[in-house]
């Protein structure tokens, strides 16, 4: 088992940064990466060999995936990278709808200056990044994560943005399914929309454009998930 991990958010960047936290890291990249497919169980004899590190702060780096949902914990049997299925996308897709129009309402109606500025550097980025590299699809979805998680930054409520953290681990998981297969490129209209209405402070107009472009890359996920399991099940 070899990991090909990012070295820009993977790995800890400072003394303060602990074990428990760099190995989380890695491995929440290498679950929304697919590198650990769905479904699959996890050896921590194997783990420990892959990291190098002790069996303390691995099972901490489990806990703490298993509270995000990216883990499963199995009495008796171990650890285990949760399965995908068209059910469990259809809830991922909903409930990330539903946590970030709230939190894009908050921002649009709390942001300053400061905030605009970073939403449109972000977009920028965001723009400027290809979808798909030699290296994967790593860089874009680092962009795009950026993006949405800064459009709803001003929102002021920590757990909320918490939440919406995770969330998007679970709808990337998903979403990689899908852009492996697909030669679309990225849409960019639809983030530059969003912006521009969140920006004018036209909540309602900026909301639903979210609403829509999460249902859209949604829908287009479950069909991927769907084609798979098809396939699988051959």
């Amino acid at each position: 088992m070899s990991f090909n991990l990012p070295t820009d958010d993977a790995r800890p960047t400072s003394l303060s940064t602990t074990l428990a936290t760099s190995l989380t890291a890695q491995l929440r990249h290498a679950i929304v990466s697919g590198q650990l497919a769905p479904g699959a169980r996890l050896s921590l004899v194997q783990l420990r060999e892959e990291f190098g590190v002790s069996l303390s702060p691995l099972r901490e780096a489990l806990s703490r995936l298993s509270s995000e949902g990216l883990i499963l914990i199995e009495d008796q049997r171990g650890y285990r990278v949760p399965p995908m299925s068209e059910e469990d996308q259809t809830h991922v897709t909903r409930m990330r709808s539903e946590f970030e129009i709230f939190a894009l309402r908050e921002a649009i109606a709390k942001g300053d200056l400061e905030w605009e500025s970073k939403v449109t550097a972000a977009l920028y980025i965001l723009n400027k990044t290809e979808r798909k590299t030699k290296t994967g699809f790593d860089d874009w979805e680092r962009a795009h994560r950026e993006f949405h998680l800064t459009l709803i930054s001003a929102c002021r409520m920590p757990l909320l943005l918490q939440f919406c953290s995770v969330l998007h681990d679970h709808s990337d998981r998903y979403r990689r399914v899908y852009l492996i297969h697909s030669e679309e490129k990225a849409n960019t209209t639809e983030h530059k929309a969003i912006t521009e209405a969140a920006l004018a402070r036209k909540a309602d107009l900026a909301c639903r454009l979210l609403e829509k472009h999460i249902a859209r890359a949604g829908a287009n996920a479950r069909k991927a998930v769907h084609i798979a399991a098809q396939k699988a099940s051959k």
